[in-house]
């Protein structure tokens, strides 16, 4: 993996042309005006970051991540839909966004990354856990709708 060529940004809602794509390689069973719909909201919350991982200039990478403050682990950022295009996965750059994350959070002072993952997806369990990352609990959801 050559990483002069890769670069690391913050992206905002005017970048959703280019994020749509990869999202949907995650989320296959939405569509894009779906998804469009999503990220408008999630653009407008102050707490959202959402970050791009680029391949001369072509985007490869793509997290989001939610600022909040627990009692159990200080400033924290819950990062969700961790994407690599299906054509770059089990390359490294994976562990490349994750450092890179890291770094940003170290950055702004940070205590703690905190992320879900799908119980049946145990390739990503390998990812995490070579990453550094534990499992401290489960995570529980109810519908309202």
């Amino acid at each position: 993996m050559n990483t002069s060529q890769l670069h690391f940004k913050i992206l905002s809602f005017e970048d959703l042309e280019i994020i749509l794509p990869l999202a949907l390689q995650l989320n296959k069973e939405y569509t894009s005006k779906k998804l469009s719909v999503y990220f408008s909201e999630m653009f407008g919350y102050k707490n959202y970051t959402c970050f791009g991982l680029f391949f001369n200039k072509q985007i490869i990478g793509l997290t989001s991540g939610w600022t909040t403050t627990k009692l159990y682990s200080g400033k924290q950022l819950e990062i969700d839909n961790v994407i690599i295009d299906s054509n770059y996965q089990s390359k490294g750059y994976g562990t490349y966004l994750e450092q890179k994350i890291s770094q940003w959070c170290k950055d702004r002072n940070y205590k703690s990354i905190e992320l879900n993952t799908y119980i049946m997806n145990s390739r990503s369990h390998k990812f995490y856990f070579n990453q550094g990352y534990e499992i401290i609990g489960f995570h529980f959801e109810k519908s309202i709708e």
